[in-house]
């Protein structure tokens, strides 16, 4: 039976080399493939990162596995992110595919429990969301959205001010 409080220095060594050499793959990676390599913006983005860090933590941490299958899968990994949001950028019809619409969730202080609803977003959690954006009133927030990564962006404003259509455009407003 594995010993699984401590570790031989053969494992340890090995431990640090493909994590040193797993970074450095990383980083050529970035250089290859741009900033956005990391970014969340789509839901595809944030797939991409979720199976980069498994990737990782599975190559780093078992033993069973090669650094160059690792190289070789967050390579792959990234070149797919990179193939789907070109294909998103290009065709509105893959974009529709491939991502979640943003979702309305508040309009000038107004809960919209229909969409909250849709979203599986209790009221509760929607607050805690509002706090966490330094609101002190519903009355001060122009929009919530539940954006397609599954952040919250809070816009604020004055009470007489509107918001421009531009800033809500793609957000899929009223159920």
């Amino acid at each position: 039976m594995a010993n699984w409080i401590a570790e031989d220095i053969n494992g340890i060594l090995k431990t640090v080399v493909t994590l040193i050499t797993i970074f450095i793959v990383i980083l050529a990676v970035t250089r290859i493939f741009g900033l956005m390599t990391f970014a969340k913006i789509t839901s595809i983005d944030f797939a991409s990162t979720i199976a980069i860090g498994s990737v990782i933590a599975t190559i780093v941490l078992n033993n069973n596995h090669s650094i160059l299958k690792g190289a070789i899968s967050l390579f792959l990994i990234v070149a797919v992110q990179f193939a789907l949001s070109f294909l998103m950028r290009k065709s509105k019809f893959m974009r529709s595919i491939l991502t979640n619409k943003p979702k309305l969730l508040v309009l000038n202080g107004k809960i919209l429990h229909k969409n909250l609803a849709t979203a599986n977003i209790s009221e509760d959690d929607l607050i805690a969301r509002i706090r966490t954006a330094n609101v002190k009133d519903l009355d001060s927030i122009k929009a919530v959205v539940l954006e397609s990564t599954g952040d919250v962006s809070v816009i604020h404003g004055s009470t007489n001010s509107e918001i421009s259509d531009k800033i809500l455009q793609g957000v899929e407003k009223f159920k």
